[in-house]
């Protein structure tokens, strides 16, 4: 668990790799939480908060399975709200308040911003809540990494990494999966000569073999070490996700 600014933030492991987060804003006692792609674990780290069992609001950044499929039994155990994209209404569950790009929504004492992040999917959102230094950057931007382009096109994916760029260095990103390793690997054969990207790597190894997440991460690291977020132009990510989409490493 860490926290920033009067929040706390927990990583709650969920399904094969996925992560659920989970945030307490200090100052009001609100809680959130992103993509519960089950429900079982969710409702153990609940438990586990300064009010047991409260949850005030679910938030989906879109609308795959792993994401969402724990949200029926979340709002029955614990009456939450659920928050997604006007765009993905349709394949999200029932929404409580639906949100475009632009949007600006209260959430305790700060507020959520809704970013424009397609590419993965088109309908997706990442959820940027400044008072926590924090974005819900879903599977869009990982650790080391990028989400594929199931539904989207390179320059979906650019402008959405390029959103997510122009935060402060000092966000945390809160992504949806355990994939910095074998991101890792693959940011090695882009940039074999970036010593920041090896001692990260080094670290990566570390905690996975502690049994450690590897997340968050802040967009300042990324910055340095992620050969996506670091992608200047379309083509130059086009190529390199199409590289990893087929990398055995």
């Amino acid at each position: 668990m860490s926290g920033t600014a009067g929040w706390t933030i927990k990583a709650v492991p969920n399904l094969s790799d996925n992560y659920a987060w989970l945030l307490r804003d200090e100052a009001t006692g609100l809680v959130a939480l992103c993509d519960p792609g089950e429900a079982a674990p969710n409702l153990a780290a609940l438990a586990e908060m300064p009010e047991p069992g409260r949850l005030d609001w679910i938030l989906l950044t879109h609308h795959h399975g792993d994401h969402i499929d724990g949200v029926p039994e979340m709002v029955r155990a614990t009456g939450a709200k659920v928050l997604g994209a006007t765009a993905d209404a349709h394949r999200l569950p029932t929404l409580d308040r639906a949100v475009k790009p632009g949007d600006r929504v209260p959430l305790g004492s700060g507020e959520i911003e809704v970013l424009d992040s397609p590419g993965h999917t088109l309908g997706h959102v990442a959820l940027y809540i400044a008072a926590a230094h924090a974005v819900l950057a879903g599977d869009t931007l990982f650790s080391l990494g990028c989400g594929r382009l199931l539904e989207g096109k390179p320059a979906d994916m650019h402008r959405a990494l390029r959103l997510l760029d122009a935060l402060p260095g000092d966000t945390l990103v809160l992504c949806g999966h355990e994939y910095t390793e074998s991101n890792a690997r693959f940011a090695l054969t882009v940039e074999p000569d970036n010593a920041a990207l090896r001692d990260r790597a080094e670290e990566v190894r570390a905690q996975r073999k502690a049994g450690l997440p590897t997340v968050p991460t802040t967009l300042d690291q990324e910055r340095a070490t992620n050969p996506f977020l670091r992608a200047r132009t379309v083509e130059e990510l086009a190529a390199r996700r199409a590289g990893k989409d087929v990398f055995k490493g």
